[in-house]
């Protein structure tokens, strides 16, 4: 891990960047690498500015794997850390060649108690994180695989869906899987047959739909 000491501030407005501007570091992690292995999160706030990471649990006696969030540009962690104060038992890796912002959490709840214009940013971004918590936990239980699968696919098509549009482009089968709670092979024998019938190819990582509307009617999510 690197570190510099100026900070690339133009995702926010400049009202912002001039009040976070004295606290910021830059971080910068290689792909694959574990980002944090102690209690930083209980210190420390964190913005994306290029790159993914993940948020995921462990299950360390079957080996399962649930990826909670990917965190793209503009995307900040960890919120629940950040309001009550309590440790979160969550484990964070970088799925490219990342670089986040660091910041004092203290000074970033003092932002919270007295700066309008990070809180215009804030708190609309924390609901998106709510509801992406919830339609998660939905899925999970109410949806099958495959369904899931293909919501997904729709969604990452979706400009207007801040947490998904062009998420999975470059992501592994086996990551892809781990947004949906599933294992890799269940998601290419999923692919395969959504090949099979003209609905998506796929090419490098990346999977290209050529028929929304024959997804569509394959489930009755929207």
């Amino acid at each position: 891990m690197q570190e510099s000491v100026t900070s690339p501030l133009g995702i926010f407005e400049p009202v912002v960047q001039t009040a976070i501007s004295r606290y910021t570091k830059r971080l910068f992690f290689k792909k694959g690498e574990t980002l944090f292995s102690g209690d930083e999160l209980l210190y420390y706030f964190y913005i994306v500015v290029s790159g993914k990471v993940k948020s995921y649990q462990l299950n360390l006696d079957n080996g399962k794997e649930q990826t909670i969030f990917i965190f793209r540009e503009g995307d900040m962690f960890d919120t629940i850390v950040l309001l009550d104060g309590e440790p979160h038992d969550v484990m964070y890796e970088a799925l490219e060649d990342s670089e986040l912002l660091q910041l004092p959490i203290a000074e970033v709840r003092e932002l919270l108690r007295t700066n309008e214009a990070f809180n215009r940013m804030f708190f609309p971004y924390l609901a998106k994180q709510m509801r992406h918590m919830e339609e998660l936990a939905t899925d999970l239980s109410l949806y099958s695989t495959s369904e899931r699968l293909i919501k997904l696919l729709l969604q990452n098509l979706d400009p207007n869906n801040r947490l998904k549009y062009k998420l999975i482009q470059g992501l592994s089968n086996t990551e892809i899987a781990k947004l949906i709670g599933t294992v890799r092979h269940v998601v290419e024998r999923h692919l395969k047959a959504l090949k099979s019938d003209g609905t998506i190819a796929t090419k490098n990582k990346d999977v290209q739909i050529l028929d929304a509307n024959k997804l569509l009617e394959k489930i009755n999510l929207f």
